[in-house]
């Protein structure tokens, strides 16, 4: 055995708890998402209320509804899971804040459901930072990347 061998075993091994738990928070999240989006869409009793105490609209109710779907699809699909967090992030800083000042109720949901997905989003941040097509740090083929020093326009 060479000690290559031992140390991408070492490695492997090493991060795999971490890619099991990270892919168990996705899925938690994405779970929860999709639950409330729908919720939210089929015009749910309380979900009406809630956006009627707000007082911004129905349509509100109907855009959250969509973007928490439509995040929940996006934690599901590895090459795009990182900005469905981002978004979610987005997206809870305004519920959480909602929470406290509109509707004067706890934020520990929304401030618990805000850390999970600035977690997947840091976790998936190298996804983030790659230009579309490019090769990641994670080792995702696409486009190659441009040599050095030297910048090549978009095909």
């Amino acid at each position: 055995m060479t000690a290559t061998a031992t140390v991408d075993r070492r490695h492997r091994g090493s991060t795999r708890p971490r890619t099991i738990a990270l892919r168990v928070l996705r899925l938690g999240l994405a779970a929860v998402f999709a639950a409330a989006g729908a919720a939210k869409l089929a015009g749910d009793a309380a979900m009406v209320e809630m956006f009627a105490d707000i007082g911004a609209g129905q349509w509100l109710r109907h855009l959250v509804g969509a973007l928490e779907l439509a995040a929940a699809v996006g934690l599901l699909l590895p090459p795009v899971a990182g900005w469905a967090a981002v978004g979610l992030v987005g997206l809870m800083t305004g519920a959480t804040l909602t929470n406290v000042l509109v509707l004067e109720v706890g934020p520990a949901l929304t401030i618990a459901l805000l850390v999970g997905a600035a977690v997947v989003a840091w976790f998936r941040r190298d996804d983030l930072r790659a230009p579309a097509g490019s090769v990641s740090r994670s080792g995702r083929r696409g486009r190659p990347p441009a040599p050095a020093g030297r910048w090549l326009p978009p095909r």
